[in-house]
C-alpha cells in the first residue's frame, strides 16, 4: 500500500520502480473521498490528475529527466487561480467563475511536473480565523472533529493533516496559514512579502497577502519555495534578491545562537498557561545548549491587532469594490430602479457576513473625517512596527512566539463573539505588518490532546536561516511538550 514520508523519500521510491505517480494519486483520491465529511476540499480533478500521473510515469519509464516535483500531489487554496478550473474564493459571489491563467506559484509548479489534485475550501475571501465562514460550509479538524482547523487556508491544513495530499498551498494575511498549520499540527510557512508572486492571488488585502505553503515537513516546504520564488513581470511587488537554494537544508554553524522572545506576548493573559510555560521551557532547553535567550520589551503588543484590521478591511474594502455583478460573478437578476439598487441587491446577496462587515469596517476607516483619526494612525504604527523590527534583528537571529493563544476551540465557540476572534491573531499578524518571514513548526502536543507549535521569525528573506533553524528543532524537540 502506498504511504507517504517526504518528496525525497517518494522519488527514491519511483526511481526504484516500487511506486508510481498513478499509484499515490489513486490513493490520494480514495482518502480524499474516503474523508469527504471533512469539507477540506471544494473540487477535486480526479480524471486530469490520473491522466497527469500516467504521463509522468511514462516520462520517468523513457529517461526524460524528473521535474523537482515530479509527481508531488498538492492542493490549491481557493484562492489560488488554476487555469480552466473554478475559482470561487469559497464565496456565492464568485460562484461558477473560470479564471483564463494560472497563478505564478501555480506555473511554476506545473513546470516542474507537479499534480494539482483538487481546491481547498478556505473562509470567504479568505477572512476568517475558523473555516466556518465559507460559503460552502464548514471546514472539521481531522484530529477531532468538533473543533476547528483554523483558518483562513484551514481546509489546505487540513488537507496535509489528514493525508489527502503531499503538501499544499494557502494565502497568508494575517496568519491564514500559519494559524491553522498551529491547529492541525503540519508545519506552516509565510514567505517575506514579496518572495512569491501574487499574480492570480485573490486579494483581500494587497499590502499584506502572501502565498504560504503546508507541509508534513521542512524539506518539502523548503522545495516548494524554491520552486515558487523570485521575480516575476506580473507582480510589480516581487523583489528581485536572488533565489536561495532552500531545499538545501545543511546544518547551521555550530555557534551559540541569539533568540529573542517578547515578554509581553508569553505573558498575555490571553494566553493558554500551559503553551505558554512549554514555550518557557523550551527556552530553557535552548540555554542548556549555551544559546542566548533574552525577552525584548514590546510595548506596541496592544496595538498590532487594531492597526491590522484598520489597514487590511480598508484594502479589502477597495479591492473587493469590484464584484459588483456587472462584468463577472454572481448577478441579482431581480428589475432594479437604479444601478445603484442593483449594486446593493447583488453584493448583499453575494457577499456573506464575515466580507460584509469588513467591507464595511474598511468604508468606514476610509472615510472623511475618520480616515486621519484611524487609518492613518494605523499605518504610523505599522510604521513604527517596521523599525522596531529592524533594531531587534540587529541584535537577535530570530524571533520566538506562540502561534496562537490557544489550541484549536470547538466549532461555534466564537462565532458570536468576533472581538475574542480578532484578538486570537495577537501573534501572527505582526510578521505581516512588517513582512518578515515566519514559521509555524508542530513541536508540542496538549495536554487536551490537541497540537500546537512554535512560531520562529527571522529578518527579511532569511528563509534559508528560517528553514534550516525549523528544521534542526523539528528533529531535536518534535512532541518536546
Amino acid at each position: 500500500m502506498f504511504s507517504y514520508q517526504s518528496i525525497k523519500q517518494y522519488h527514491t521510491e519511483l526511481l526504484a520502480g516500487t511506486t508510481s505517480c498513478t499509484e499515490a494519486v489513486q490513493y490520494y483520491l480514495q482518502q480524499i473521498e474516503a474523508r469527504r465529511h471533512l469539507n477540506a476540499y471544494l473540487y477535486v480533478y480526479a480524471e486530469e490528475a490520473l491522466q497527469k500521473a500516467a504521463a509522468l510515469d511514462a516520462q520517468r519509464q523513457a529517461g526524460i529527466p524528473m521535474g523537482k516535483l515530479h509527481g508531488v500531489v498538492i492542493a490549491l487554496k481557493d484562492v489560488i487561480a488554476y487555469k480552466d478550473h473554478p475559482l470561487t474564493a469559497a464565496s456565492r459571489m464568485l460562484n461558477n467563475f473560470t479564471p483564463v491563467f494560472n497563478a505564478t506559484a501555480v506555473e511554476r509548479l506545473l513546470a516542474e511536473d507537479a499534480i494539482i489534485i483538487g481546491a481547498t475550501n478556505c473562509d470567504e475571501f479568505a477572512m476568517g480565523s475558523t473555516n466556518e465562514n465559507s460559503a460552502y460550509g464548514k471546514v472539521l479538524n481531522a484530529l477531532d472533529e468538533t473543533r476547528v482547523p483554523g483558518g483562513s487556508s484551514g481546509g489546505s491544513a487540513v488537507a496535509v493533516q489528514a493525508g489527502l495530499c503531499m503538501a499544499s498551498l494557502g494565502s497568508d494575511t494575517g496568519g491564514s496559514v500559519r494559524q491553522p498549520a498551529d491547529f492541525c499540527g503540519v508545519v506552516g510557512l509565510k514567505p517575506t512579502y514579496g518572495r512569491i508572486s501574487r499574480h492570480g492571488l485573490i486579494a483581500y488585502a494587497s499590502s499584506f497577502d502572501q502565498i504560504g505553503i503546508f507541509g508534513s515537513n521542512i524539506p518539502d516546504v523548503a522545495l516548494l519555495l524554491e520552486v515558487m520564488a523570485g521575480a516575476d513581470n506580473y507582480d510589480s511587488t516581487v523583489a528581485p534578491n536572488a533565489v536561495d537554494s532552500y531545499s538545501n537544508l545543511e546544518p547551521l554553524p555550530a555557534k551559540p545562537l541569539r533568540i529573542g522572545y517578547f515578554k509581553e506576548a508569553l505573558e498575555s493573559p490571553a494566553l493558554d498557561k500551559e503553551i505558554g510555560d512549554n514555550i518557557l521551557a523550551f527556552t530553557g532547553k535552548l540555554r542548556a545548549e549555551g544559546h542566548t535567550v533574552e525577552a525584548i520589551d514590546f510595548e506596541f503588543l496592544d496595538y498590532i491587532v487594531p492597526a491590522y484590521y484598520i489597514l487590511t478591511t480598508a484594502e479589502a474594502s477597495s479591492n473587493l469594490s469590484r464584484y459588483d455583478g456587472v462584468k463577472y460573478g454572481h448577478r441579482d437578476l431581480g428589475k432594479k430602479e437604479s444601478l445603484t439598487d442593483f449594486y446593493c441587491a447583488t453584493r448583499s446577496e453575494g457577499f456573506g457576513w464575515e466580507v460584509k462587515k469588513r467591507i464595511m469596517l474598511g468604508t468606514f476607516v476610509l472615510s472623511a473625517g475618520y480616515y486621519d483619526a484611524y487609518f492613518t494612525k494605523a499605518q504610523q504604527v505599522r510604521k513604527l512596527l517596521v523599525e522596531k523590527i529592524k533594531l531587534i534583528f540587529n541584535d537577535f537571529d530570530a524571533i520566538l512566539l506562540p502561534t496562537a493563544p490557544s489550541t484549536a476551540f470547538t466549532i461555534g465557540e466564537k462565532t458570536e463573539d468576533p472581538i475574542s476572534m480578532y484578538l486570537a491573531d495577537i501573534f501572527t499578524v505582526f510578521s505581516n505588518l512588517t513582512g518578515i518571514p515566519t514559521i509555524s513548526i508542530p513541536l508540542f502536543w496538549h495536554s487536551n490532546g490537541m497540537p500546537y507549535g512554535l512560531q520562529i521569525m527571522t529578518n527579511q528573506f532569511e528563509e534559508l536561516y528560517l528553514l534550516r533553524l525549523s528544521h534542526k528543532w523539528m528533529n531535536q524537540f518534535r512532541h518536546a511538550g
